[in-house]
């Protein structure tokens, strides 16, 4: 079972040493009492918040004092008998992306790109505003999956689900649970758009598909472009995935290759993942800024005290964590291309960049996604790869820690990042991606092209897409940006609740 907190994401490395100045009643393994055996993950939820999470001081229930009263605090631990239901009840309002799970191997494997897919990724939308009708339409298909091998492609309308149409009303009153299933038949249809109205017909059209276990490559197109005398880099990036950050570099040691002097970031549908990445991708971008500050962490009352300068801000950098130089363009412009379900570690690459380059955002509002989680485990050190990991239960929350700013201080981005060329996906031309003639890569190439010179693209008259939800934000890592926990090397470290966060 997996619990949302709304809908659901940026993968953030930060390795910081929490300090043995943390009172005993906030250490998970230091117990001034011990609790039923039946409450030990609501005890683990409980404690993994009071410590970590955001807004810690503001949620009553997560108070220190609650631990003053032992009887009292089994007795608020035991009303919750589901510990998804504490862990919501403890989530403060503005809390729009914690999440927590009963399964930690399906969540490890989603943060690696790796997760139970038919390999259509899809849109779900209104078929019309004021609408509780739902369509969905094909984004792409993943290489390699069941998918690829079927009669179905980029702009393809799924109306149905086994014969039943698709219908949204609320987050708990709507039949998407239909795409939950490992197997199923989608139902397909054709658009028409009559004064301003989208209808769809029926086309007799139903494919077959069939989830399997697929580690996505989040660079799903790289090629360049001529436009006039310069070189324009393009590359389709869908997750911010370390595992793929070498791969990613060398594309950029193409790009330099080929002399590349202008570059597109297609991150439209990129719902975020490592910060790491996100720094690395930053770094390629640019160059000319090693060492200068990326990002700066800001953490709750009992965390940011104790943080160094060092581990509250992260840096543009000159190699990977493997070691490898990393490769740099030196640009001092970048095009990215966005829309709603662009977010968190997409957000943070545009919101770093923006004080040291030339953004020019292409596309729809970003999704608003300013904050970092962490990937909390039940062991006295947090982390997963604790040898004294809980062996009775395999419960793990991803808590909010921590917002993110640049360097000029801004993070103020909930509503998203609005582009300067606005540019809506449309359904009835949504085009081949990385073909030059697709309208959101074309828009970016125009303006290559113009040279700085200011072009309209708000003429366009596309209806808006009211995204619901996608194949991505369906995914228990969906839009989230995370800081991965690691002990440090010796046992001193467990033995004085020291945490090493890290890149």
């Amino acid at each position: 079972m997996i619990k949302k907190i709304m809908n659901v994401k940026k993968w953030l490395f930060l390795f910081v040493a929490v300090s043995t100045m943390l009172t005993s009643c906030t250490d998970q393994d230091d117990n001034l009492f011990s609790v039923p055996a039946n409450i030990e993950v609501q005890d683990f939820v409980w404690k993994g918040l009071n410590l970590w999470y955001f807004w810690q001081g503001e949620v009553t229930d997560l108070a220190d004092s609650k631990l003053d009263d032992a009887e009292g605090y089994i007795a608020f631990l035991q009303s919750f008998p589901n510990p998804a239901d504490l862990f919501e009840h403890l989530n403060h309002p503005d809390d729009r992306f914690s999440v927590i799970v009963s399964d930690y191997d399906a969540l490890q494997d989603s943060q690696q790109g790796t997760s139970d897919t038919d390999g259509a990724d899809i849109s779900y939308i209104f078929l019309n505003s004021g609408s509780n009708e739902v369509v969905g339409y094909v984004r792409y298909i993943i290489p390699g999956s069941d998918a690829a091998s079927k009669d179905i492609r980029r702009g393809d309308i799924v109306y149905a689900v086994n014969g039943q149409s698709l219908f949204f009303n609320s987050e708990t009153d709507n039949n998407l649970d239909l795409l939950d299933a490992n197997s199923y038949t989608f139902n397909l249809a054709d658009l028409t758009i009559n004064s301003g109205v989208r209808s769809i017909t029926p086309n007799g059209r139903n494919i077959d598909l069939t989830k399997s276990n697929i580690t996505e490559n989040p660079i799903l197109i790289n090629t360049t472009f001529d436009v006039g005398a310069k070189k324009v880099g393009y590359i389709m990036y869908n997750q911010f995935v370390s595992n793929f950050d070498t791969q990613l570099n060398g594309v950029f040691a193409d790009f330099e290759g080929q002399g590349v002097t202008e570059l597109i970031l297609d991150l439209r549908y990129n719902p975020g993942g490592f910060v790491s990445s996100a720094i690395n991708l930053g770094s390629m971008v640019t160059g000319q800024f090693d060492g200068q500050l990326f990002t700066k962490f800001r953490y709750n009352d009992k965390i940011q005290p104790q943080l160094t300068d060092e581990q509250e801000n992260r840096y543009f950098r000159n190699t990977l964590s493997t070691g490898a130089a990393i490769n740099s363009l030196g640009l001092t412009k970048v095009y990215v291309i966005t829309t709603g379900s662009s977010a968190s570690a997409s957000e943070l690459v545009i919101n770093s960049l923006d004080p040291y380059i030339d953004v020019v955002q292409v596309g729809a509002t970003t999704r608003g996604k300013n904050e970092a989680s962490v990937s909390l485990y039940d062991s006295p050190s947090w982390t997963f790869t604790d040898d004294q990991l809980n062996p009775n239960h395999k419960w793990a929350m991803q808590p909010l820690i921590s917002r993110l700013e640049n360097s000029a201080g801004f993070s103020n981005y909930t509503d998203g990042l609005n582009p300067e060329v606005e540019l809506s996906e449309d359904l009835t031309n949504l085009g081949v991606l990385g073909d030059e003639t697709e309208p959101l890569l074309a828009a970016a190439l125009a303006n290559i092209a113009a040279a700085g010179r200011s072009l309209n693209f708000n003429s366009n008259k596309n209806i808006p897409i009211d995204l619901i939800t996608d194949t991505k934000l369906r995914r228990i890592t969906a839009d989230r940006m995370y800081i991965d926990l690691k002990v440090g090397d010796s046992d001193d470290a467990l033995q004085n609740h020291k945490v090493i966060i890290n890149e």
